[in-house]
């Protein structure tokens, strides 16, 4: 490889990685709002919550019950964000694996530069289908955390 064909590769990897890194700022950006609600809204009504069940005539059994199922709308609501980002991010994952994979194949059959613009494509294309999915990926957490639009 001679150092044009390099630093070619080196501009590509570094755009590459610009890319990937969108994902990260659209998503925390459009998920945001969700995890405001989770630590904010519902740890706020935990709180309160708990605090009411700290009363001198019950047992400290009955306490740390109350306090529990206090605990059950945030624990479910951070479990729902944590389930749907795993399966994002593993899609994400998969889908780049794919681009790898389709790099490495093409490495053998094509020129070196014609490989890694391959590559660029296909992790565009990855990139640019998921930024897409995240608003519809956002407004069903909402709707299952009973958050308005």
């Amino acid at each position: 490889m001679d150092p044009t064909e390099k630093e070619e590769e080196k501009k590509v990897r570094e755009r590459i990685r610009h890319k990937v890194n969108q994902v990260s700022s659209v998503s925390q950006s459009l998920l945001s709002p969700l995890q405001d609600h989770i630590n904010f809204t519902l740890q706020k009504a935990y709180f309160k919550c708990a605090y009411e069940c700290f009363d001198r005539t019950r047992t400290h059994a009955e306490i740390s019950r109350c306090a529990e199922t206090c605990s059950v709308p945030i624990t479910n609501a951070q479990n729902h964000f944590d389930n749907e980002m795993s399966v994002f991010q593993e899609r994400l994952n998969r889908s780049l694996v794919v681009c790898q994979d389709k790099f490495e194949a093409a490495k053998l059959q094509k020129t070196r530069n014609e490989a890694v613009t391959g590559l660029e494509q296909c992790v565009n294309q990855t990139v640019d289908d998921a930024v897409k999915t995240l608003p519809s990926l956002v407004s069903r957490m909402k709707k299952a955390l009973s958050i308005p639009d």
